[in-house]
Formats: C-alpha cells, sequence, structure tokens
C-alpha cells in the first residue's frame, strides 16, 4: 500500500478539506483520467484496489499514473478503551481529495477499455467520479 517512508509529525490535526481543488485539475501525462467529483479523503488501501483494478485491465500494456499520496496519518484507540490515555497510535494514512482533482491517468490502451477501466477503479473509490480525456 502506499505510505511515506518516514514522517516528521506521527499525530497530525484533521484540518479542513477545501470546496475545490487548486491544482491538479487538468490532465497533465495521459490521455484519460479519473476526476473527483466529491471531496473526501481516501484511504491508502482504497487508493490501492482502484489501482489493482486499473493493472488487470491493462495486461502489460499501457502506463498508470497515481497523481496523489496519502501522507496524511489516521489515529485509533483500540475497541474498549476508556477516555482519556493519549490519542491513540497511528491506523492508516489517507490523502484529502478536493472536487475535481485528477486521481488516476492513464495512457497506451484503447478507448473502450479504458472507459471500462476507469468505471471500474472509480467503483472502488468512496467518491463519484468522471473520466476525462484529452
Amino acid at each position: 500500500m502506499l505510505q511515506p517512508a518516514r514522517i516528521q509529525h506521527a499525530k497530525v490535526h484533521k484540518g479542513h478539506l477545501r470546496s475545490r481543488a487548486k491544482r491538479g485539475t487538468e490532465l497533465s501525462f495521459g490521455s484519460f483520467g479519473l476526476k473527483a467529483e466529491e471531496s473526501s479523503w481516501i484511504k491508502s488501501n482504497q487508493l490501492e484496489s482502484a489501482r489493482k483494478v486499473l493493472a488487470r485491465y491493462f495486461q502489460r500494456g499501457g502506463k498508470i499514473w497515481i497523481r496523489v499520496f496519502p501522507d496524511k496519518p489516521r489515529t485509533a484507540k483500540s475497541a474498549e478503551v476508556g477516555m482519556g490515555g493519549g490519542k491513540g497510535g497511528i491506523s492508516h494514512f489517507v490523502v484529502p481529495v478536493e472536487i475535481g482533482r485528477v486521481i488516476f491517468e492513464i495512457d497506451g490502451v484503447s478507448d473502450s477499455i479504458a472507459q471500462e477501466a476507469l468505471v471500474s477503479a472509480g467503483h472502488k473509490l468512496p467518491i463519484k467520479t468522471r473520466i476525462i480525456k484529452r
């Protein structure tokens, strides 16, 4: 799964999601892309699941670019632990995705395969997405 090799601060504040993405809204590398229609946090395992779906459709053809990286640590306390005693250990990493952000880009495959692959990858993510092309 995608996660940083090391982090400076293990426990960070939640912060807030911007309503619209300011950067990363256009295709830069590939011919087709998957664009976010909602703002949310996406876990690293959800991204990895979508990436595996794309890779399975291509079968050693085409190229995939992942345009986001989960570098925000999320913590969790174990079940049935009382209040107090600190924040808890790192549970997983997330990436805050805003509306309009390109999540995946692909190239080197036919139009029909690209559409099918991106629809299937979009089903693995917890947000609404749409397919864009150059």
